[in-house]
């Protein structure tokens, strides 16, 4: 997963490393913050293993791997190695209190092992799966922490969380392309006529274009199938997660507002954003 965008609908909780992920905040209860904020530095963490610094990639293969022994480790109820205990140490009692998955721990392990690796998608399916393991283990973990563990629930949490995802990645076509990643996936360059060259170059044309702006169409379609949540998340967490939506949906009218250019414009939020996100969360 790449380092999350600032403003974001996650970093407008006050997270601008990781996206997509909702970190205890004023809205967040209380009793659940320690939770969070544990599983938060467990992603945040294989995130800059992933991505940060100048290792080569099976240096960031070899230190994922020992960072998944010990969480494996940890939650079998034994110490993990000394390299991260502030991670462990905070998540271990959390896994153990409120009996977190841990197979959807070492799923969004399996997307940072992805990144190392892997910079093409050759279809939908392919970008899909990523995000099974990049982005939905978030949501559904919150989830778990909320007791919303309905399939339905878990549908529409996966929909909201492929979508942040998704939409993440058609803010930042300039910034990840240059960076050798190309997340359009290859099926759909060849149904608009566009070619790898064109999107190394960041070439703006009618094509491009199309493109760019059939993917995000995609993606609010997502959000909006998965926006139904929203009332089924109690309290606090409810509200936390309209503004997630409502900050997903924004981007996407921004997006479109400057003609689905995402290769040379990155579209943010400012404060009159914030504020319509802010009204319409309230209608939802």
């Amino acid at each position: 997963m790449n380092p999350g965008p600032s403003p974001h609908p996650a970093s407008l909780q006050g997270v601008s490393h990781y996206e997509n992920f909702p970190v205890a905040t004023v809205l967040c209860p209380p009793h659940l913050r320690p939770a969070i904020a544990a599983i938060y530095w467990f992603a945040r963490t294989a995130d800059d293993i992933a991505d940060e610094g100048d290792a080569a990639p099976q240096t960031r293969l070899d230190d994922l791997a020992a960072y998944r022994a010990d969480l494996m480790a940890t939650a079998a109820g034994r110490p993990p190695s000394p390299r991260w205990t502030k991670v462990f140490r905070q998540l271990g009692p959390m896994i153990r209190q409120f009996d977190l998955p841990v197979n959807l721990l070492a799923d969004l392990l399996s997307a940072f092992e992805q990144d190392v690796i892997k910079q093409r998608y050759a279809s939908q399916a392919e970008l899909f799966d990523y995000c099974r393991r990049s982005a939905n283990p978030v949501g559904r973990l919150l989830l778990h922490l909320y007791g919303v563990n309905d399939a339905e629930s878990l549908a529409q949490s996966d929909c909201i969380c492929s979508a942040l995802q998704l939409i993440n990645f058609w803010q930042d076509l300039g910034v990840d392309i240059p960076r050798g990643r190309i997340y359009l996936p290859a099926d759909s360059w060849a149904e608009h006529g566009v070619d790898e060259a064109q999107l190394l170059r960041l070439e703006r044309n009618p094509s491009t274009i199309n493109l760019i702006a059939a993917h995000t169409h995609l993606a609010g379609a997502m959000m909006r199938k998965g926006s139904k949540l929203v009332k089924k998340v109690p309290g606090r967490g409810g509200w936390e997660l309209r503004l997630v939506v409502q900050g997903g949906l924004r981007i996407l009218d921004k997006i479109e507002a400057q003609g689905f250019d995402t290769l040379r414009q990155r579209p943010k939020l400012g404060t009159w954003d914030v504020m319509v996100m802010g009204w319409r969360a309230i209608w939802m």
